[in-house]
This record gives C-alpha cells, sequence and structure tokens, in this order.
C-alpha cells in the first residue's frame, strides 16, 4: 500500500498525484476512494473509471488538481482478461444475478470460440447492459431494471481492438480484450454467447491496463 503520511504529504497530495490502485474484489471503486480520501485528508480525490464489485485489477485515482486530468485517464484504451461462463445468461450479465440455463456447449472447440470473436473486433455497436449506471429520464438504468421496468438500452459505438480467447476449459472461456472507453465487458460476454447460440455471462473480470499505466505497477489497498 502507498504509505499516506497525512501531515507530510497532505500539501503534495492537495497539488496533485495520480495513485495506482489494484481494486480487490467486492469493493466498489467509490470504496477505494473513500479509504484514500480519510487516509489523505483532503477532499478532493476522485477515480478515472469505474470496475464493478465484482471486478478486480487497476483504478487509477486523482488527487488535488489532477482531478482535472480524470477525464483523460478515462478516455484510454483499457484492457481486461477474465472468464466467459457459457451455456447460461444472467439479468446482470454476470455473477450478481443468477444464472438461466440457455443451451448446450460441450460441442464447442477452440476454432468455434476463436471464429465467434470476428465480429466483435474493430468499431462495432454495442448495446449496454439495463443493469448499468446509465441514466434514463434522470435515473440509473439498474434502479429502474431492478423494478422490473422494461429498459431499452441505445446501442453505443466502441472499438475492440484484441479479443483473444486465451484457454478453454469448458465451460470457462478465458479470455483478454483490449478496447475503447464505454465498452462493457458484461455485454461482450452475453452478445458472444448469443454468437455462439449457448449463452454466456461474465463470471471474473480483470483490468490490466489504462493507457500506458499496468495493473503490476499498482499498489494494494488494505481495509
Amino acid at each position: 500500500m502507498y504509505n499516506l503520511k497525512t501531515e507530510d504529504w497532505k500539501d503534495e497530495f492537495a497539488q496533485g498525484k495520480v495513485l495506482l490502485i489494484d481494486k480487490p474484489l467486492e469493493w466498489t471503486s467509490f470504496d477505494a476512494v473513500k479509504k484514500i480520501r480519510t487516509q489523505i485528508g483532503i477532499p478532493k480525490v476522485g477515480h478515472a473509471g469505474t470496475l464493478d464489485p465484482l471486478a478486480t485489477g487497476l483504478l487509477i485515482i486523482c488527487t488535488g488538481k489532477y482531478t482535472k486530468k480524470i477525464n483523460e485517464y478515462m478516455a484510454a484504451e483499457k484492457e481486461y482478461t477474465g472468464t466467459f461462463t457459457l451455456g447460461a445468461t444472467t439479468p446482470t450479465y454476470d455473477l450478481e444475478s443468477e444464472p438461466t440455463v440457455v443451451g448446450a456447449f460441450e460441442h464447442l472447440t477452440m476454432e468455434n470460440l476463436v471464429k465467434a470473436t470476428l465480429p466483435f473486433t474493430g468499431e462495432i455497436m454495442q448495446v449496454p447492459p439495463a443493469h448499468s449506471a446509465i441514466k434514463k429520464a434522470g435515473t440509473p438504468s439498474y434502479i429502474l431494471a431492478r423494478k422490473g421496468v422494461d429498459v431499452k438500452m441505445e446501442p453505443r459505438k466502441i472499438t475492440i481492438s484484441v479479443f483473444e480467447i486465451t484457454k478453454l476449459e469448458l465451460p470457462v472461456v478465458h479470455f483478454r480484450v483490449v478496447c475503447s472507453t464505454g465498452t462493457y465487458i458484461r455485454s461482450l460476454a452475453f452478445d458472444f454467447g448469443n454468437e455462439l447460440g449457448c449463452g454466456a455471462y461474465l463470471s471474473s473480470l480483470r483490468r490490466t491496463r489504462i493507457g500506458s499505466y499496468h495493473v503490476d505497477e499498482a499498489a494494494s489497498i488494505q481495509s
């Protein structure tokens, strides 16, 4: 963990610092910001790109005057690794909700999976999950979705420059994705499952890179 000596470093943090954090599983991005804010004793702290609680990995936190750089970091290319689980889907497209069996997956080979990645590389239109923070009439869509409202999400233009299947352990598929900001890996899991005809959901996710910053450079954060 960073040695956050409040008294010695308070002015330095107010002037501006970029902290690279390896966000733990089940922490929200705001949990990490709150922890840093409490330790350094200044209110001006923010993160450059949300990670879901069930995801781990690189979170860029800016302090003081460097919070003006947040949009710059958010716009940077991202890299993720993780797993999809085939044969089922969930309402949230990940493990935050219960899976429902969709179709058989046992016949699928690495060749089938690699072929199924092709429609999702390059510049594509992607529909975000209804269970997301995108607002509809001022209300986050996940709140409406949890109430059973049928939320219509509009497709957005994104770029996926790399979609690589790194390992196959049916029903689990290991992947690596390099993509533009605004990409939902949960939606990619759902769409990939549809392409294969068996369904899929995101079962683990780790953000490994934002722009030139890599998770190997990041510090752990203690509870």
